[in-house]
């Protein structure tokens, strides 16, 4: 049986990822016909989302994505405003800002955690600088005591992007309650997942009004159909929320398997020439992807490598290109001439295994010996 990447699509019936709870909870949304936004199950799953990451306010809504666009709505920034970002991540975060008017600013990230890099932030900073966007990588925290410090020097906001570590801490704090404003997804490779869906997680009153304003389409309270600002239809369903109040209460212990599975995994590949996840003394790995980038004296590229373990039944998945190597975004002439090192080469030299919460034991076992077996030929 082939050893798939992330998909959720063979679950061992003895740990199922969706239990009776979420079945139960389903049903009521049918059975009572609150299938929209409008159920209980929305309010109640920000609430449960807030509290885990010890937050005021929770705003559920469509995606990961669309958190992030609402977030750097809630900024209001004017026409070029500019937000620091990793180029290494996913083109979502950059969406979120062009979307906003505003202008993405890039920097590297660390050859180990694969977060951006931190000490390259304040000389990026200018007059038109808002915010700093911190992306939590592949389940590693960022280092956040210098945004902390660079925020408040400069005046500035942190956006924290907890799509991939939700679970995860930086310093006994829960990744998603860092940031002014912070988002998580609960895509089906997400430790949490409702299908599709995401959150935004703040203290800030303000923001968590106009967030919720924004995600359904601006509407006024005092008149519903009269329209001041532009907003979106974001909303998450209640039937979304229900299945995701269920899988919040067991977070910690889906944290928990992902936590077993890397160990597993660096127990089993630590001899070979590859460098593996690591985590900071302060900092509480999710391993939500377990990533492995090959040395430079591997001779074989990304590709022959991948390719040699999907002819052995295991899938594998490319690392992310650098946002300032994308041709889309090229085309709208920004990151021109810029080159970030390690992103380069970590994209192509890396790539991530089979990382889903519903392998095995054994599963991993068999990916461990065809990766053994790859480097011999």
């Amino acid at each position: 049986m082939a050893v798939a990447t992330d998909s959720v699509d063979f679950i061992p019936v003895s740990e199922p990822l969706f239990g009776i709870e979420e079945q139960e909870n389903v049903v009521e949304c049918l059975r009572t016909g609150w299938v929209s936004s409008e159920g209980h199950y929305v309010k109640e799953f920000e609430e449960k989302c807030a509290a885990y990451s010890d937050s005021k306010y929770g705003i559920a809504v469509s995606s990961g994505t669309t958190a992030l666009q609402v977030a750097l709505q809630c900024l209001e920034l004017e026409e070029g405003d500019e937000v620091i970002i990793p180029s290494f991540t996913i083109i979502s975060c950059v969406i979120a800002v062009l979307e906003a008017k505003g202008k993405p600013v890039l920097v590297d990230c660390t050859p180990d955690t694969w977060t951006m890099q931190v000490d390259q932030i304040e000389s990026k900073i200018t007059t038109k600088t808002k915010a700093i966007m911190a992306v939590h990588i592949y389940g590693h925290p960022v280092d956040m005591d210098t945004l902390f410090e660079l925020a408040e020097k400069y005046s500035l906001t942190i956006i924290e992007d907890a799509a991939e570590a939700h679970g995860g801490k930086y310093k006994n704090k829960h990744c998603g309650g860092l940031g002014d404003i912070s988002i998580l997804s609960f895509y089906a490779n997400k430790l949490v997942t409702t299908g599709e869906g995401g959150m935004l997680l703040t203290n800030c009153p303000e923001y968590a009004s106009r967030a919720r304003s924004s995600r359904n389409m601006c509407f006024l309270p005092e008149e519903r159909f009269l329209h001041k600002n532009i907003g979106h239809n974001y909303r998450m369903s209640n039937l979304q929320a229900a299945v995701g109040v269920a899988q919040i209460d067991r977070l910690d212990k889906f944290v928990l398997r992902k936590r077993e599975m890397a160990r597993r995994y660096i127990e089993k590949l630590n001899n070979l020439p590859v460098t593996l996840p690591i985590e900071k003394p302060w900092a509480t790995n999710i391993y939500w992807m377990f990533g492995v980038v090959l040395d430079d004296t591997v001779n074989q590229s990304k590709q022959q490598i991948t390719e040699n373990l999907l002819a052995r039944g295991i899938e594998t998945r490319s690392f992310f290109r650098g946002m300032h190597e994308q041709p889309v975004l090229q085309e709208l002439g920004l990151f021109v001439d810029e080159r970030y090192p390690i992103t380069e080469k970590i994209f192509r030299r890396g790539f991530y295994l089979p990382s889903g919460q519903a392998l095995t034991d054994s599963q991993i076992d068999t990916v461990c010996v065809m990766m053994h077996e790859v480097f011999r030929t």
